[in-house]
C-alpha cells in the first residue's frame, strides 16, 4: 500500500487505511490522485451498472 500512497502523492499509507476504515474522509484532490495512480497501474474502475462496483486489471490490446 505504501507505493500507492507514493504514486498518488498521498501523505502516507496510514491515510489510505484511514479512508478504508471510515476513520477519515479524503480530500477531493486525494481521490483524484488515487484514481490516477490506480489507472496508471492498469487498474480499471468499474461502474456499478446494476451489478455492483468493482475493479479489474485493464487488458492491453
Amino acid at each position: 500500500m505504501g507505493s500507492l500512497a507514493a504514486s498518488a502523492i498521498c501523505s502516507t499509507a496510514r491515510s489510505i487505511a484511514g479512508f478504508e476504515m471510515g476513520q477519515s474522509s479524503p480530500y477531493p484532490r486525494t481521490i483524484v490522485a488515487l484514481r490516477a495512480a490506480l489507472e496508471s497501474a492498469r487498474v480499471e474502475l468499474i461502474a456499478e451498472n446494476g451489478g455492483g462496483a468493482g475493479v479489474r486489471l485493464r487488458k492491453d490490446t
